[in-house]
C-alpha cells in the first residue's frame, strides 16, 4: 500500500515537471548565440551565429572589438558574423551580447574562451640559450669524457708494449 501511494507521488512530480520544462527552455534564449569555435586563441577568427535575428545587428565582448551581424541568406530568422580576438585578451571565458535590430540585448554567458599561447619549439621555456647551470654541466660531462678517454688510451698504449 505504501509503495503504491510513493508510486503516484513520484509519477506526479515527472508529469508536473515535465510540463513546466518546455517553459523554462523557452526562457533561455542566450541558446540562440553559438560561437564557433569554443577555445580560440588570441588573435584568431571567431564567428558567431544568432538565431531569431532575421534583420542582423551587432555584437560585442570584452574579447573583440564591436561587430557587424549579417542575416544569412536562406535562413530567414538567423544573423551571422565574424570577428577577430584581441590579441591582448587575457585566457579565460568571455560573455557574448547581442543587439538585433528591433529587439532587447541577448546576452550568453561563458560563449567561447580564450585560451593561452604556447611557446612551441622550447618545451615552453622563456630563457633563451644556455643558462650559465648548463654550461656547468656540460664542461664537467666534456671534461669527464676526455680523462676517461686519455686513461683508456694510457692503458692500450701500455698494454701492447708488453
Amino acid at each position: 500500500m505504501r509503495s503504491t501511494r510513493a508510486l503516484a507521488v513520484s509519477a506526479t512530480a515527472v508529469a508536473a515537471l515535465g510540463l513546466l520544462a518546455p517553459q523554462a527552455a523557452a526562457w533561455d534564449t542566450s541558446s540562440n548565440i553559438v560561437a564557433m569555435p569554443g577555445a580560440i586563441a588570441r588573435g584568431g577568427q571567431l564567428t558567431v551565429t544568432v538565431d531569431g535575428c532575421p534583420n542582423g545587428g551587432w555584437m560585442s565582448s570584452r574579447a573583440f572589438p564591436k561587430a557587424r551581424l549579417s542575416p544569412i541568406r536562406n535562413h530567414s530568422e538567423t544573423s551571422k558574423g565574424t570577428t577577430t580576438v584581441n590579441s591582448s585578451a587575457a585566457p579565460g571565458a568571455y560573455d557574448i551580447t547581442v543587439h538585433c535590430h528591433g529587439k532587447p540585448a541577448l546576452t550568453k554567458s561563458a560563449a567561447f574562451t580564450v585560451i593561452g599561447g604556447v611557446r612551441g619549439g622550447l618545451g615552453g621555456s622563456s630563457s633563451s640559450g644556455a643558462t650559465p647551470t648548463d654550461m656547468a654541466i656540460g664542461g664537467t660531462l666534456v671534461g669527464l669524457a676526455l680523462v676517461g678517454g686519455g686513461v683508456f688510451w694510457m692503458r692500450r698504449r701500455s698494454e701492447s708494449k708488453i
